[in-house]
C-alpha cells in the first residue's frame, strides 16, 4: 500500500510554487491573525529548503517580524491593514517579476 502525504508534506510541496505562495500569504494577511501570518510565514521560509546564501538572512528577517507580531507590534501591523481596508485598498501579495 502506498504511502499517503501528510497534510503539512503537500503544503511545503504546494508553497514551492511562488504563485502559491504569494496567495496563501495573501489569504493569511486577509485573516488578521499575526500566530497564523507567523506560522503561513515559517511553512513558505520551509518551502524553500536549505538555501544557505538566502537562510540567514531570511532567517534573521523572519525573527524579527514574529517578534514583532508577537509583542504589540502586531497591533501597529494590523492597523495598516485596517486603514487599507478604510480606503477601500488591501495589501496584495504577488511574485516578483
Amino acid at each position: 500500500m502506498p504511502k499517503s502525504t501528510s497534510y503539512h508534506e503537500k503544503l511545503i510541496q504546494d508553497l514551492k510554487n511562488p504563485l502559491e505562495a504569494a496567495a496563501y500569504i495573501e489569504v493569511v494577511l486577509e485573516e488578521g491573525d499575526p500566530k497564523m501570518l507567523s506560522k503561513a510565514l515559517q511553512n513558505v521560509i520551509e518551502s524553500h529548503g536549505e538555501v544557505d546564501q538566502l537562510s540567514t538572512q531570511v532567517q534573521e528577517l523572519y525573527n524579527k517580524l514574529d517578534k514583532m507580531l508577537s509583542d504589540k507590534g502586531e497591533i501597529e501591523f494590523y492597523s495598516l491593514n485596517s486603514l487599507l481596508d478604510a480606503l477601500g485598498l488591501h495589501l496584495a501579495v504577488t511574485v516578483k517579476p
